[in-house]
C-alpha cells in the first residue's frame, strides 16, 4: 500500500480511500466487517462515512463501524476515521428546527451522536457534508475548535464545496488563527472534471488534500458496456439509464475500446487515472464485496503510460483551470 499525508498536515494516509456508504443498505454488517478486515489486510488505514450514511435508518452505516471497532484488536487505532454532518437525521417531515446543516448547536450534537455510534471518543476527520449558506463561517469555526480543543475532532474538512468558500473558510480560519480545512471531498473523475476548474486548484493553494468521490462515476467508468453483454449486475442503475444517451454511449464505447487494445481493466484504470492528478490525495472506493475491494487494490499497481494517458484526455478532454477555461 502507498501512503502519503493529508494535504499539508502531518497525518499519513493510504492512495485508497474506504467508502462505507452501501454498508448496511446494500452490504450485511458480516459483509461490512468482513470487507473492513480485509481493508486493514491491504493496508488500507483511511475509511469515509457520514452520519447520514444507512438511509433506514440513518446512522446504521455509522453503527456498523462502531461495532467492527469494538471488536477491539487494534481496529480503531490502525484507522483515520472521517465522518461527516450536514444533512437531517430524524425521520420528521418538515425537519426539527437545529436537527441540521452546520450551526454550532448541530455540530455539537452531530459530533456527540456519531461518537456514541462509532463507539470511539474522537473522530480524525470531521467533513461538512455541503456549505450552509446561512451559518456564518466565524460560527462554524467556533464549533470546530471547541471540538478540538475537547479532543472530540482532530481535523476538518470540507466536502462538495465551490473553490471560493475552500477560500472563505480558511482565510477566515486564518485570521481567527484556527488550522482550517485540511481536505476536499469532491466529485471527480475521468468523465466528471469540472472540478480542475476551481475546486482543485483552491485546495491546492490551500494546502487540501483532494479526496475524489465517485471515481467509476457511478459505474460508468467499469467497464458497463462489457458488463451489460455478459448480463452483469453492474448493468442496472442509473449507469444504465445514463449509457442510453447517444453520446455518452459513444464515449464509453471508446473508452472501453481503448483498453481492451491495451489489456487494461477499465475500473482500475479509472482509479489509476485519479491517482496520477495533482493535489490528489486518494479516491474514496465503495466496495459491497471484499472481491471489489481486492480489485481497487490492483489499481494501486497500475502505471499508465503517457500516451495512454493522452488517449484519455482526447476522450474526456480535460476542461481547464479558470479563468483560461472560460475566458481570454
Amino acid at each position: 500500500m502507498e501512503y502519503t499525508q493529508l494535504g499539508r498536515t502531518g497525518l499519513k494516509v493510504s492512495r485508497l480511500v474506504l467508502g462505507t456508504m452501501n454498508f448496511g443498505p446494500h452490504t450485511s454488517e458480516t459483509d461490512s466487517h468482513a470487507i473492513m478486515d480485509a481493508a486493514l489486510g491491504a493496508g488500507v488505514n483511511f475509511f469515509d462515512t457520514a452520519n447520514v450514511y444507512g438511509i433506514d435508518p440513518k446512522g446504521r452505516t455509522e453503527e456498523i463501524i462502531g461495532r467492527w471497532f469494538a471488536q477491539g484488536g487494534g481496529r480503531r487505532d490502525k484507522v483515520v476515521l472521517a465522518t461527516k454532518v450536514y444533512a437531517p437525521m430524524g425521520t420528521e417531515t418538515p425537519t426539527w428546527p437545529n436537527h441540521e446543516r452546520l450551526s454550532a448547536l448541530n455540530i455539537r450534537r452531530a459530533v456527540e451522536a456519531s461518537l456514541k455510534r462509532l463507539q470511539t471518543d474522537h473522530i480524525d476527520l470531521y467533513q461538512f457534508h455541503h456549505i450552509d449558506r446561512n451559518t456564518p463561517v466565524e460560527e462554524i469555526w467556533q464549533a470546530v475548535d471547541t471540538l478540538v480543543q475537547q479532543g472530540k475532532i482532530l481535523y476538518a474538512g470540507s466536502s462538495n464545496f465551490p473553490g471560493w468558500k475552500i477560500a472563505q473558510m480558511n482565510e477566515t480560519a486564518r485570521v481567527r488563527g484556527s488550522y482550517g480545512l485540511v481536505s476536499e471531498q469532491c466529485l471527480y473523475n475521468l468523465y466528471e472534471r469540472r472540478a480542475e476548474m476551481e475546486v482543485i486548484p483552491a485546495a491546492q493553494q490551500y494546502g487540501l488534500g483532494v479526496i475524489p468521490w465517485s471515481p467509476l462515476h457511478g459505474g460508468l467508468l467499469g467497464g458497463i458496456l462489457k458488463k451489460q453483454e455478459q448480463g452483469g449486475r453492474r448493468a442496472g442503475g442509473m449507469a444504465a439509464e445514463r449509457i442510453k444517451e447517444t453520446a455518452v454511449r459513444e464515449r464509453i464505447q471508446a473508452y472501453e475500446e481503448l483498453l481492451d487494445r491495451h489489456g487494461l481493466p477499465p475500473g482500475e484504470v479509472a482509479l489509476a487515472w485519479l491517482l496520477t492528478r495533482p493535489g490528489v490525495t486518494g479516491p474514496i472506493v465503495g466496495p459491497r464485496t471484499a472481491e471489489q475491494l481486492a480489485g481497487a487494490v490492483r489499481a494501486l499497481e497500475l502505471e499508465l503510460s503517457g500516451e495512454l494517458l493522452a488517449e484519455l484526455d482526447e476522450i474526456f478532454p480535460p476542461v481547464g483551470a479558470s479563468p483560461e477555461a472560460f475566458a481570454w
